[in-house]
């Protein structure tokens, strides 16, 4: 038996730091199963609701594309202007073709952490393998979509990506499931390498259902002159999501940034954490978090800077706004300097719409629910991303169908 699976035996019952603790055994594992084809050979719901996440069936408006369905991979390819630039196949796949694979494997993730954690390794349903060569620019994003099909389903990846040096790529991942889906767990670990010099920007879109679980588990290791930026984004209720990310500023000059807009609406449980921590000279942080509640939702917006060298800077800051008299916004921001030197600063405020906001756009003629929807939209403005215009203005019309379903 391997060292990681026995690590992982020893902590299948081991319930996660933060979040609700779930009994993994009540969901299935018995998915349906795909046979690789075309995205746009596939069923029209399912096109729909990738497109929901950002997914697009055109292949020419991606340079490289990823979809799973349940536990099988039914397309992955490189656009031939990329090919010997950039390489996309499943984990499994990529594990099978390189030896030296394995010295990224549960490296950045402890395969222990969790039962989460152990649960991706004992029963693993493949993920993805991305690979940007040396001094190639991806100048069209990649995306990939993780998707659940089966009721109930459990689905376990483990996806590692590596930006080598002098590189730099946008991905794009959607993960959502089928409209007769309505329970499930996905788990997915994720492990970002940013070699020297390299640039990575990673969207992730989660569009899930009411009482659908998430726990997603990724980190990443940025070296000298590396620059890690992670969006993410969750519109849809849920049962409950938990996740904590953290980037390793492990390089001199490295920099690390967390984008996160979160919508919780109905009885959704939302724990969402960053983590930044600063660990050589001139190393560079920030964490911009929205969070928007309503109905009865609970919202945990956590973010961390650790500074562990002189002269690193970071940021953290958190916005909440509250849509509902029974729903709440914890923010929990957390600082920790050990070295002199490392200035870190972070700033927090939740409330309700000003109603003097509302009054103002309604003197111009707009009724209250269209001045509360504004103010929503501006709230969630993609804008703070830094996305490619194209990307963004994708990213703004979810915002916008969001909007108009919440109010």
């Amino acid at each position: 038996m391997s060292a990681s699976k026995d690590a992982a035996l020893r902590a299948i019952n081991k319930p996660a730091a933060l979040g609700p603790d779930l009994d993994i055994s009540q969901y299935s594992r018995q998915p349906k199963n795909w046979e690789p084809c075309p995205i746009s050979n596939l069923p029209e719901d399912i096109i729909r609701k990738a497109l929901e996440v950002g997914v697009l069936p055109e292949q020419e408006s991606r340079s490289a594309t990823f979809f799973q369905i349940d536990h099988s991979v039914i397309f992955k390819a490189v656009q031939e202007i990329f090919e010997g630039k950039i390489e996309m196949m499943s984990a499994k796949e990529a594990l099978e073709k390189y030896d030296w694979l394995k010295d990224y494997w549960w490296k950045v993730i402890s395969v222990d952490a969790d039962k989460y954690t152990a649960l991706a390794e004992l029963a693993w349903d493949q993920g993805y393998f991305i690979r940007i060569l040396e001094d190639q620019k991806a100048t069209i994003p990649l995306q990939a979509c993780l998707f659940i099909s089966t009721d109930n389903l459990n689905q376990n990846v483990h996806n590692i990506i590596i930006v080598e040096p002098g590189s730099e790529a946008q991905i794009i991942t959607g993960c959502t499931l089928h409209p007769s889906v309505q329970r499930g767990l996905h788990v997915g670990i994720t492990e970002f390498y940013v070699k020297e010099d390299a640039k990575i920007t990673f969207t992730m879109i989660h569009n899930w259902a009411q009482n659908f679980d998430s726990r997603p588990r990724s980190g990443a290791i940025i070296e000298d002159n590396g620059v890690f930026v992670s969006n993410y984004m969750c519109f849809k209720p849920l049962k409950s999501l938990q996740m904590y990310p953290v980037a390793y500023c492990r390089g001199v000059n490295s920099r690390a940034r967390f984008n996160t807009i979160i919508y919780g609406m109905g009885n959704s449980y939302i724990d969402v954490g960053s983590k930044i921590v600063l660990q050589n000279e001139g190393c560079r942080g920030e964490i911009i978090s929205r969070a928007i509640a309503t109905d009865k939702a609970q919202i945990y917006a956590r973010g961390f800077l650790q500074g562990e060298h002189g002269n690193t800077k970071a940021h953290l800051e958190c916005r909440g706004l509250l849509l509902s008299d029974e729903a709440t916004i914890y923010a929990i921001p957390e600082l920790m300097a050990k070295a002199q030197g490392a200035e870190l600063s972070h700033e927090a405020a939740v409330g309700k719409i000003a109603e003097e906001q509302v009054q103002y756009l309604m003197a111009r003629g707009f009724s209250r629910s269209e001045a509360e929807a504004l103010i929503v939209r501006g709230f969630m403005d993609v804008s703070i991303f830094g996305l490619p215009k194209d990307l963004e203005r994708e990213i703004q019309k979810i915002v916008d169908v969001t909007t108009k379903r919440a109010l």
